[in-house]
């Protein structure tokens, strides 16, 4: 609902309405964008025989043309996004895997259930470790990853996902990322602001790319330089990756 009480979303959760292109949930994810439509899209190969098949996609999106995610399908990306990133694990075996989460926990989207947290976090790792010749070592960075992951979702009373504190920062551990900037779908229609106010960080990279110093922008907003710093940071990254 907006300040005059109008329901924007037509009486849907604005959690499910369809709002990030491909390429700008890989941003917020960071994960390729081509590994990205794969998860959403599913993939083709060869079956035995030489049968061309599509396998079913990973993640599964509002139905429409363009193909957009919903805040729900960002959560979902970016929880499994590091897994992708640091052991490689094979589309198929990750379908496979959060097919056995969501059966065993009876949890039809496990991902942005605060249940993953617990028990689901357990059968994933176990899950990976049955279908990928896993270390010892490389379960525990798999759960490590999950975890600081989904420290960066916050939930609501019914254990789902609400908000998400994506990473300002390249190159740091998402556990050790500060929260300065959030995507809440019931503000700015799901758009990334800082934390704690209205304010786009878009907003500030455009008037910093302008000309406007970190220090005047931080006056003009009355927050602190490293706020500014991160949101300019963050904008930068997503356009020099655009």
């Amino acid at each position: 609902m907006n300040r005059q009480g109008k329901d924007l979303y037509g009486g849907r959760d604005p959690r499910e309405v369809p709002t990030y292109s491909v390429a700008e949930a890989a941003h917020l994810a960071e994960v390729p964008v081509t590994t990205l439509a794969h998860w959403v899209a599913g993939q083709p190969y060869v079956a035995k025989g030489g049968e061309r098949k599509h396998s079913p996609a990973l993640i599964e999106v509002p139905k429409g043309r363009p193909r957009l995610l919903s805040f729900s399908n960002l959560v979902e990306a970016f929880v499994l996004a590091d897994i992708r990133r640091q052991h490689r694990i094979s589309f198929p075996k990750l379908r496979r895997a959060m097919r056995y989460v969501s059966g065993t926990m009876h949890v039809g989207r496990p991902l942005i259930n605060v249940r993953f947290q617990t028990d689901g976090t357990d059968l994933f790792v176990e899950k990976v470790g049955s279908l990928v010749n896993v270390s010892q070592q490389g379960q525990i960075e798999i759960r490590q990853a999950l975890a600081g992951r989904l420290k960066r979702v916050e939930w609501d009373k019914q254990g789902l996902a609400v908000r998400l504190f994506p990473l300002p920062r390249a190159g740091t551990p998402a556990s050790e990322q500060p929260r300065s900037i959030v995507i809440d779908p019931r503000r700015g229609f799901g758009k990334t602001v800082v934390t704690g106010t209205g304010i786009a960080t878009l907003v500030i990279a455009e008037r910093h790319r302008a000309g406007d110093s970190v220090n005047d922008l931080a006056h003009d907003y009355k927050l602190a330089p490293e706020l500014i710093e991160d949101a300019i940071r963050f904008e930068y990254r997503y356009r020099a990756a655009a």
